[in-house]
């Protein structure tokens, strides 16, 4: 059966930096080079790991295991707190090098960018030949312990596989010609975007493996298991098409906090919140928008979560006003408990517009002056030199994070 494969040349380059925290962290330091470390969000023992080093992973530590896990597994583990703007540097000289050989250069997490090479020089070289230069830049220009792994395709899904097939510091095509070969010796689980629970609903089709996937039907896709677009979407991706060639806008900004003892202490509370909310407000302000509605999030000591999210009748930017509307979310807590980790965050953006001139400052306008100098101040000398006053006393809590997931806010840099 013809299964209208892409025959067209690849076009799509994934590239993945390996254990990228751990990794940027060895570079920095040459004598935590070869050894296993982690670097995790806290360095206590219930701290979550974020990143092992690929010596780390070796001794059987993962990401997501706690501190204390990854210590019975191997003792002499070498545990970090993370360091942002060592990370920040790495992912923006990244950046810098990718769009020297591609103008679409979309990053997808803090270590992982997606590179469309679609009318640049670089197809007429040959896509391998451009990743090992790319891999030898890196090394020679970034940071010579800096590892990546590179998967070339005709779409981004089938590119993403190919970059996970031989990790570390791999290189790997994926085309219509070893497709079903590349099928044959992956699981479903190993396209990006089919979880555990799709799995399961795949499964109850039966669809057992990515060559089961890759013969469905459309019908089958559509109408029995995505019962969606989604199964059109999908019929398309395996077949190495491009479905997925979207940046989406920012949607939201948010912080949160886990608390090292989980609290329902009021006055610390609101000064935490404070906090979460000018972190928060700097980013929106800095992106140029303003939001018209807030969203809390809780995690009690008892397991237990709660979460509400308000609409605004006015769109605000400002660290009071953020504040102000947060603290009257946090107040509708139907019962109260310890919190041991607390998020806010806004949404339902909207870009500023260029202000009207007026004759007389109206109370909102000389606000956003205000916010705009303070900012000002505090990027020119440093964060919090000035600060409300609810906030004074609170040293290091709610430190600087750089999240796996997302760059929006590195863009915003």
């Amino acid at each position: 059966m013809e299964l209208d494969l892409n025959h067209n040349e690849p076009t799509i380059m994934h590239l993945d930096l390996n254990s990228c925290f751990a990794s940027i962290e060895q570079q920095a330091n040459p004598l935590l080079r070869g050894k296993p470390i982690v670097v995790a969000a806290y360095t206590t023992p219930n701290g979550c790991i974020l990143a092992p080093s690929i010596e780390a992973k070796k001794e059987g530590i993962k990401v997501g295991m706690r501190v204390r896990d990854a210590q019975f597994l191997y003792p002499k583990v070498v545990v970090l707190a993370p360091d942002p703007p060592k990370y920040r540097n790495v992912h923006l000289r990244l950046r810098r090098l990718l769009n020297e050989y591609s103008p679409n250069v979309v990053p997808k997490s803090i270590d992982e960018a997606v590179i469309d090479f679609s009318g640049t020089t670089a197809l007429k070289r040959g896509l391998v030949d451009t990743g090992l230069e790319i891999k030898r830049r890196i090394k020679s220009e970034i940071g010579e312990w800096l590892l990546c792994n590179i998967g070339i395709s005709t779409n981004r899904l089938l590119a993403k596989l190919a970059a996970s097939l031989h990790k570390p510091n791999g290189l790997d095509v994926i085309t219509a010609n070893n497709l079903i070969e590349t099928y044959q010796k992956t699981k479903l689980t190993d396209f990006c975007g089919i979880n555990i629970r799709y799995e399961a609903r795949l499964n109850a089709s039966g669809i057992f493996t990515p060559i089961d996937f890759l013969n469905a039907s459309l019908q089958t896709l559509q109408k029995q298991v995505f019962k969606s677009i989604n199964g059109y979407n999908w019929y398309l991706r395996l077949r190495g098409w491009e479905v997925d060639a979207i940046d989406f806008g920012r949607k939201s900004y948010g912080h949160s906090y886990a608390l090292p003892r989980p609290s329902d202490d009021e006055i610390e509370l609101s000064k935490l919140l404070m906090k979460l909310c000018e972190k928060m407000g700097r980013r929106l302000r800095q992106a140029g928008y303003f939001t018209q509605g807030i969203h809390i999030s809780t995690l009690y000591n008892d397991g237990t979560h709660w979460h509400k999210a308000m609409r605004l009748n006015r769109p605000i930017f400002s660290t009071p006003d953020l504040f102000s509307k947060a603290e009257t979310v946090l107040n509708f807590q139907p019962q109260i408990k310890k919190i041991s980790n607390l998020t806010v965050s806004c949404y339902s953006l909207m870009k500023c517009s260029v202000d009207q001139l007026e004759i007389f400052d109206s109370g909102e306008n000389r606000k956003k002056k205000l916010t705009q100098a303070v900012d000002n101040i505090n990027d020119k000398y440093g964060e919090y030199v000035i600060t409300p006053a609810l906030m004074l006393g609170l040293g290091d809590k709610i430190i600087d994070r750089v999240a796996f997931g997302g760059v929006k806010e590195l863009e915003e840099w």
